[in-house]
């Protein structure tokens, strides 16, 4: 959890296609409104695909293992264990998080999965006790979740697609702690539909969702 005194949102961005990306789009109305509503609350950003985003190979996964049976790791493991962390930090130093989530292969992008295998570690996302299980440390945050589809919908037959996107993000967002979730969908049948009533209702969502976050 961040310190009380910490007023920041900051944005997290799954998608890489810019100015065409639907999540993005949503995500700029978002962050307008919230600024003119909130201009005492510093907003960042961290674009997932522009290269910090360690990968958690060998050296941390033996790093965690370590933590996990109370030892230190040591040489390239402290390193990589350390790298987690100052990920992690980007992350806990927000009291409020916006995440603009497209829906790629009917799951979340790579480098959100990414994102979550690097900073879901015990004693900073977790704590874990063998009688009772997981503990989410990041109780107290805020989280708005902008999901978007170009094909799935909830209403569509199989054909088009399953959700495995929001239930997912939902699920790791409490288990890390995050209770306060507030969510936006736009999901239009782009290959067969006119998208633009539903953009303007997810519009109109997320701007009524900023001026209260």
């Amino acid at each position: 959890m961040a310190p009380e005194s910490a007023q920041r949102l900051l944005h997290i961005s799954a998608s890489p296609r810019g100015t065409a990306s639907e999540s993005l789009a949503l995500a700029a109305t978002f962050l307008e409104v919230f600024e003119q509503s909130r201009p005492d609350i510093k907003v960042e950003s961290f674009d997932l695909w522009d290269g910090t985003l360690p990968a958690f190979g060998p050296d941390a996964a033996h790093a965690k293992m370590a933590v996990f049976a109370g030892r230190e790791p040591e040489g390239a493991e402290a390193r990589a264990w350390a790298t987690a962390g100052e990920t992690f930090q980007r992350i806990n130093a927000a009291d409020r998080l916006l995440f603009s989530v497209p829906m790629w292969n009917h799951g979340i992008p790579y480098v959100l999965k990414q994102l979550i295998d690097v900073i879901s570690q015990p004693g900073l996302v977790f704590s874990f006790d063998p009688e009772h299980g997981y503990t989410g440390l990041l109780s107290g945050k805020k989280a708005a979740v902008i999901y978007t589809s170009a094909v799935y919908g909830p209403a569509r037959p199989a054909a088009f697609g399953s959700d495995f996107q929001q239930p997912y993000f939902n699920d790791w967002l409490r288990w890390a702690g995050v209770d306060d979730i507030t969510e936006v969908s736009f999901r239009p049948n782009l290959a067969t539909a006119d998208a633009a009533s539903g953009r303007r209702e997810a519009r109109a969502r997320v701007r009524e969702i900023a001026t209260r976050f």
